[in-house]
């Protein structure tokens, strides 16, 4: 459990760098990297080494 924050952060990051490049799909795509974005800041703030 103590990787899979750190995970779906990699996860939403890779899928929203694929859309980006590769697809339009409009807001969907900066949701996932909000929530990306959000995950890390997270894991950041708890004191845990990325």
């Amino acid at each position: 459990m103590n990787n899979l924050l750190y995970t779906i952060a990699v996860v939403l990051l890779i899928l929203w760098a694929i859309g980006f490049f590769a697809y339009s799909a409009g807001q969907l795509i900066h949701i996932l990297l909000v929530i990306a974005i959000i995950a890390i800041v997270l894991r950041l703030i708890q004191g845990r080494k990325l």
